[in-house]
């Protein structure tokens, strides 16, 4: 099979002020409790992000078993993190909200209701017809909770994990292009403009703008691409305001959705792709980063607006962290899924409350 390869959705960054209290809101209310990784160190790759100087943070990237991609809930110790200035509104510039894939979306909303947590909205029609809602986290993040497409296992938790995210452009064609020519959603499932009823939830839904649901037309490939599954990105224009930028004037870790992170095989192939479409890599690991318990090999680029877009080409990740039983990628066949019974022994990580 073709290098490179795309697996999947691998995780959602978000800037949190205090990682360990974000991990344990996340996996009560949506499941998210198999760390994968937990770390503190130092950043020294992200310069060109975090003001041209490491700083100390600490991490936790969280997944759900009933599949989707995990959260790299992530936080700055060496300084406090910062948080937007402004009401985010819809279609401003970067990545506002993360899609959460659900089992059954009323089902859902019944349970988040009945937690208190801050929801935004009743269960609404999006332009094709599948049920959605809108819930904020303590710091504010949104979260749209919508129709899963696939499954990894059947816990009873509803939700898995992000399976795409909504973000704001400023010329929808040409950051159509961009989703379809790099990362592979190709595939247009609805194209609406006007004033939607569904979004009434999101600060400045008053405007007009302009919405693409974009998905990928080929299956995902490679070692996590079944946990990770199928998912879909939506972009919107906004068409009669000037759009702020999410990140303007503060760093890479700030709070908020800080990257959208996609597992990939064939680092190199995908660097020259991404230089041939005028997208090169403004961060490269080149070569190995260790995380302490997992390995890989990370680049960043910058989608047409300036939204950060992760690629990490793993190389070791933990099963059985008290047995001491990793899996190393490097001598396992590029396009080839890892068996659904070594991914599910991970679940022995499990947290619980």
């Amino acid at each position: 099979m073709k290098l490179p390869l795309i697996s999947g959705i691998q995780q959602v960054g978000i800037g949190i002020p205090n990682v360990h209290e974000a991990f344990k809101w996340y996996r009560q209310n949506f499941g998210m409790d198999i760390p994968v990784f937990e770390e503190a160190a130092e950043a020294n790759l992200m310069l060109p992000y975090t003001g041209g100087k490491g700083h100390s943070r600490h991490a936790i990237l969280a997944i759900n078993m009933n599949g989707g991609g995990g959260f790299e809930i992530w936080q700055y110790t060496s300084r406090t993190p910062v948080p937007i200035s402004f009401e985010i509104q819809l279609g401003d510039l970067g990545h506002f909200v993360t899609r959460m894939k659900s089992k059954d979306v009323k089902g859902s909303y019944a349970f988040m209701k009945s937690k208190g947590l801050d929801v935004l909205s009743e269960v609404q029609q999006s332009p094709d017809g599948k049920s959605h809602f809108f819930v904020r986290d303590p710091w504010g993040n949104i979260f749209q909770i919508v129709e899963g497409l696939d499954w990894f296992a059947k816990g009873k938790q509803l939700t898995g994990g992000p399976e795409g995210g909504m973000l704001g452009v400023s010329d929808m064609d040409r950051s159509v292009k961009f989703y379809g020519d790099i990362l592979g959603y190709d595939k247009v499932i609805y194209d609406k403009t006007g004033i939607f009823n569904d979004l009434a939830a999101l600060r400045g839904a008053s405007h007009e703008v302009r919405r693409v649901l974009l998905t990928h037309s080929k299956p995902r490939a490679g070692a996590f691409s079944r946990l990770l599954g199928s998912g879909c990105i939506e972009l919107v224009q906004v068409l009669n305001r000037a759009p702020r930028k999410i990140f303007e004037g503060r760093w890479w870790g700030d709070r908020g959705f800080i990257h959208l992170c996609f597992d990939i095989v064939g680092m190199q192939e995908l660097k020259t792709l991404c230089e041939s479409k005028g997208h090169p890599f403004t961060v490269d690991s080149a070569n190995s980063f260790d995380m302490g318990e997992a390995a890989g090999h990370f680049s960043y680029i910058e989608d047409p607006d300036g939204t950060l877009i992760e690629f990490v080409e793993t190389h070791k990740v933990p099963v059985l962290k008290k047995l001491g039983w990793y899996i190393n990628l490097k001598k396992r066949p590029a396009h080839q899924p890892l068996p659904d019974w070594m991914l599910k022994s991970m679940a022995m990580n499990r947290v619980k409350d």
